[in-house]
């Protein structure tokens, strides 16, 4: 029988959902800072340019970085450490004012950052680390995300909701990056901590996704049939193929099971909620908004000021509240008037 306990985990892990499912219409970030540069140069340097999250923040990098005058050159590491490595060789040698790395375990290009770092060329970035603000020894003035734990625990907490206290849980990660792995390991002591039940812990490449998610959904179908009841991944992107092989299962778009995503909002992750096609959840992330923080925090480091402090807020896109916070564009973009918000720190 459920006693107090676990109505005192669903009562917890309930109010988590709709403090996070909520409007978010008002401006928490930074008010004052150094007037906007001109005349700059910076290079992104995206992981994987197929990945929606890492689109966006490029994408909202161009618009800030317009307003400003900035010339932008967008350089995709197509997925692979190896590409990863060409890309920002090719940066250093473009000798830009500024490095935004976009998607990628900063570890891994530990050399060229130090090479960077030697060049006095500032480096933000999105993602590159567990956890939020500089990364001194790397050179990196800010590293830009929502709280990666509180978006973990809000994914877990949804399911554990959706689950009536019962989920049957499988993880997807990626141990590539550190920030994959913290997020996993954190849903998964949510989700035992509740009281629910974690399946199984699969470590699969976010850029194998495509070759590797049909096989990997089948043979967990197989495996685990109805005990697996929701699916938590770091990423939308692991989603994006695994709704052929729930088809093909026999499975309609919105049997278990309920596939719910712990970053980034991808547009493909909002077509898929919109049409309730084997995706109930994601727990986005302001991208456009976070590309203007990016040239923001560059900005401040032109001006050899210290990083903003921003924490950007995430939100938990469900088909409830899709209607007023999809946007036409499939994105969680706030109405917190962002853009009104930089313009004015940087006097355009």
């Amino acid at each position: 029988m459920a006693g107090p306990a676990f109505a005192d985990a669903m009562g917890d892990a309930k109010a988590i959902v709709d403090k996070f499912a909520g409007r978010t219409d008002k401006w928490d970030g930074p008010t004052t800072g150094p007037k906007g540069a001109t005349g700059k140069t910076i290079v992104v340097l995206g992981a994987d340019m197929k990945n929606g999250g890492i689109l966006g923040v490029a994408n909202g990098v161009q618009e800030a970085a317009k307003v400003l005058g900035w010339t932008v050159k967008v350089l995709d590491g197509a997925g692979s450490i190896g590409g990863r490595t060409a890309a920002f060789g090719q940066a250093l040698a473009l000798k830009p004012d500024g490095i935004i790395i976009d998607g990628f375990d900063a570890v891994e290009q530990k050399p060229a950052m130090e090479e960077a770092k030697a060049a006095g060329i500032p480096m933000a970035a999105w993602h590159a680390a567990p956890t939020v603000g500089p990364i001194d020894d790397l050179g990196i003035i800010a590293n830009v995300s929502t709280n990666p734990m509180d978006v973990s625990k809000a994914a877990a907490d949804w399911a554990f909701v959706d689950a009536k206290g019962k989920p049957g849980v499988v993880i997807f990660t990626d141990s590539t990056y550190a920030i994959a792995i913290a997020k996993a390991d954190r849903m998964k002591k949510e989700i035992e901590d509740l009281g629910g039940k974690v399946l199984e812990y699969v470590d699969t490449p976010i850029a194998e996704t495509s070759q590797r998610m049909p096989q990997l959904t089948t043979s967990l179908l197989q495996k685990y049939g109805d005990a697996w009841t929701h699916s938590l991944a770091i990423n939308d992107i692991y989603f994006d193929f695994m709704g052929p092989a729930l088809a093909a299962a026999g499975k309609s778009g919105t049997d278990a099971p309920v596939n719910v995503a712990a970053g980034d909002g991808s547009e493909s992750a909002y077509q898929r909620i919109r049409a309730a096609q084997f995706q109930k959840v994601t727990v986005a992330e302001p991208l456009n908004l976070q590309g203007w923080q990016l040239v923001d925090e560059l900005n401040r480091a032109f001006a050899k000021q210290k990083w903003s402090g921003y924490v950007s807020p995430l939100h938990v896109v469900t088909p409830d509240n899709i209607a007023f916070d999809g946007g036409p564009d499939n994105r969680f973009d706030p109405g917190n008037g962002y853009r009104d918000q930089y313009k004015k720190i940087w006097g355009k």
